[in-house]
């Protein structure tokens, strides 16, 4: 085992009140079997896709996002007017692009699949074009070289130049609720407010369907590989960005009409040097509960799963912090700001130590 494995696994229970946050192809909250019984799912993902905006919103600044779009010919097109370049911006952004080895239909339609390029990586193309270079190995160089945060997090794929992929350093897997549960439909009407007074029937029926659950949530983050695309100084506060999106975003499906935004009910972060460990299994015997709810059992669950994982498998975390009453038995518990410190500090640490 090599001693520079460094992993950051996060661990979520959080309850969420009648919802649709994430819709299957019917219209339906999504879910799966685990244990035998039905649960709540969404997927990975979803949950990602909400983490990205809150990276854009809130997190990091704009150069340190990237965009994942078809468009990426208007991307180095702003760029190069940036530069002060203003003729035939069109067709020199087409064919910077190009000499990077990505296939372009036109400024509009843009490459043939979604492509992820951050905003210093469309600016070093611009550069180029700038400087009247046409060494192709340039511009695909420009196009590896520096990457976003999020390009580093959840990887880049290019089925047309594998030389274009970037390895995920960051792993979300589905949440999943912790007990059995069973879809409810809502049944609704819309009022015609323009309506003759002597109508007495409705504009519009209709149906939606929900759940509600305590969701176990889970994701890490190989700070190694991390630190290998971004550098130790930036992962650091990258691994902190990351934790502080996963626990706190929450999928926009169906919020206007459940304002169903909550925080989490409990949170266990461990720093791991020997491989990620997810506690799923915690909920493998779905939790039953009588008229108590479900997040207390849930967090007792998990804090058991723990221990008998550490005990018989693998060894405790090097080190672990934990928000929420009922963690205390596997971390120190303190509050959530608190928490994104000290795993900013953990990995500071690690790193200086490693590399």
């Amino acid at each position: 085992m090599s001693k520079k494995n460094i992993y950051v696994d996060f661990h979520v229970l959080q309850t969420v009140p009648p919802s649709c946050v994430n819709r299957d192809d019917t219209g339906s909250p999504k879910t799966a079997v685990y244990g035998g019984t039905v649960r709540a799912r969404v997927s990975s993902q979803s949950w990602k896709h909400a983490m990205r905006e809150m990276f854009r919103d809130e997190i990091f600044a704009e150069y340190l996002i990237g965009n994942r779009t078809k468009r990426i010919v208007g991307m180095v097109m702003d760029e190069l007017k940036d530069l002060g370049c203003v003729t035939d911006t069109e067709k020199k952004a087409t064919k910077a692009l190009e000499n990077a080895g990505l296939k372009i239909k036109d400024a509009e339609k843009g490459s043939d699949a979604l492509f992820f390029m951050s905003k210093a990586q469309a600016k070093a193309l611009a550069q180029l074009v700038i400087d009247g270079s046409d060494d192709k190995k340039e511009y695909k160089n420009a196009l590896n070289n520096a990457p976003s945060v999020d390009m580093a997090l959840f990887g880049r794929m290019v089925a047309s130049d594998p030389s274009l992929n970037y390895d995920a350093a960051a792993q979300v897997a589905h949440s999943i609720s912790t007990h059995t549960v069973h879809n409810e439909y809502d049944y609704f009407t819309a009022v015609d407010d323009c309506a003759p007074e002597d109508n007495a029937g409705a504009g519009h029926l209709g149906t939606v369907e929900y759940n509600s659950a305590t969701l176990y949530r889970y994701a890490t983050v190989n700070v190694t590989e991390l630190a290998g695309s971004l550098g130790k100084n930036v992962t650091p506060n990258a691994v902190r960005g990351f934790a502080e999106a996963f626990i706190r975003s929450m999928p926009t499906g169906k919020q206007n009409t459940f304002a169903n935004r909550t925080l989490p009910d409990a949170i266990y972060v461990t720093l791991r040097r020997d491989q990620p460990v997810n506690l799923c299994g915690a909920f493998e015997k779905p939790v039953y509960t009588g008229a108590g709810g479900y997040a207390e059992p849930s967090e007792k669950a998990l804090v058991d799963y723990a221990e008998k994982v550490y005990k018989d498998y693998v060894n405790e975390p090097k080190a672990a912090v934990a928000v929420g009453e009922g963690m205390e038995k596997l971390a120190e518990t303190m509050s959530l700001k608190e928490l994104l410190d000290r795993v900013k500090d953990e990995v500071s640490e690690c790193l200086e130590g490693e590399m």
